[in-house]
């Protein structure tokens, strides 16, 4: 068992004996607990020296709002040669209609030639030869205009599939840049700073820690007993010990009750083992900026 889980297990364990051996009757609180917040560390999610990185511990800081970059030289010179290279690419694109209008223009007088045979051939001025001979280069001609509609369709899908690449990768690029960008993803307060700038950055490397002051979170802990009262969404009172008999009251609601016990007694035999039993509940407060993170609270159900 490592440290950190010996103190939880410690704390614990004192708000367990605490509960157990002072009834309500010494107390005017049903349970007791620290306050936390939802707490997010901003990591970085590019490569790079850090230009700028404005937070400072005890800042405001607004979901979305850009505190930093990291370096964004070589991610904008990839995207302007691909930008290039689809312009390139597009520029070989054939101009079908064109290309083929030629050899429609040559059918086009040869189905005219066809005709005009035919004509003389009802009229016994022309042979069956000249018109077979006029069948067969119309024949020739359609089989060519089917072969290069086709070959040229093949080359206007190889160069499409190469542009779209292309705009996949600048796609990909443009994200890479974006997330050179730093932001939180929350607002709140800067609570440490892991990073400066100037220094060389790594994706998942920590910067600043950030969490919501305004709403805190009271966790306390509840007996067994106590559980069968309480619900989710249940209003209640919280008290914020300051030291000494100051104390400041806000309203509370319970947002989440623990659904495994945090104390269990190695053997339950008895109704009495049983009731040792303890559960943490979270209760949610509004602070008006005097609460801090740590700070021990009552709840009054």
């Amino acid at each position: 068992m490592d440290m950190e889980k010996i103190k939880n297990f410690a704390w614990v364990f004192c708000v367990v004996f605490f509960l157990l051996s002072c009834g309500k009757n010494q107390h005017d609180f049903d349970a007791a607990g620290a306050f936390e917040a939802t707490e997010v560390t901003v990591s970085s999610e590019a490569s790079g020296k850090i230009l700028l990185l404005d937070v400072t511990e005890g800042r405001e800081v607004i979901a979305g709002d850009r505190l930093g970059v990291v370096d964004t030289v070589q991610l904008y010179l990839t995207k302007l040669q691909l930008m290039e290279n689809v312009s390139s690419v597009r520029s070989n694109r054939p101009d079908v209609d064109k290309q083929i209008a030629s050899i429609r223009e040559q059918i086009a007088k040869q189905k005219t030639e066809r005709t005009r045979i035919e004509n003389l051939l009802e009229a016994e001025a022309a042979t069956q030869k000249q018109l077979d001979d006029a069948v067969s280069v119309l024949a020739v001609l359609e089989s060519q205009l089917a072969a290069l509609q086709s070959s040229l369709r093949n080359n206007v899908s190889s160069l499409d599939a190469q542009s779209s690449a292309l705009e996949i990768r600048i796609a990909q690029v443009e994200d890479q840049l974006s997330k050179c960008v730093i932001s939180s993803p929350v607002t709140g307060t800067v609570l440490a700073k892991y990073a400066e700038a100037g220094e060389l950055s790594i994706p998942g490397k920590p910067l600043f820690k950030v969490a919501d002051m305004k709403r805190l979170y009271l966790r306390a802990y509840l007996t067994l007993a106590q559980l069968k009262d309480i619900k989710l969404g249940r209003q209640v009172k919280v008290f914020a010990d300051f030291g000494g008999n100051n104390r400041r009251e806000y309203g509370g609601s319970v947002t989440w009750i623990s659904e495994k016990s945090e104390f269990t007694p190695k053997s339950i035999r008895t109704k009495d083992d049983r009731e040792n039993l303890v559960y943490a509940i979270k209760v949610a407060i509004e602070n008006d900026g005097y609460v801090k993170i740590g700070m021990y609270g009552e709840v009054v159900f």
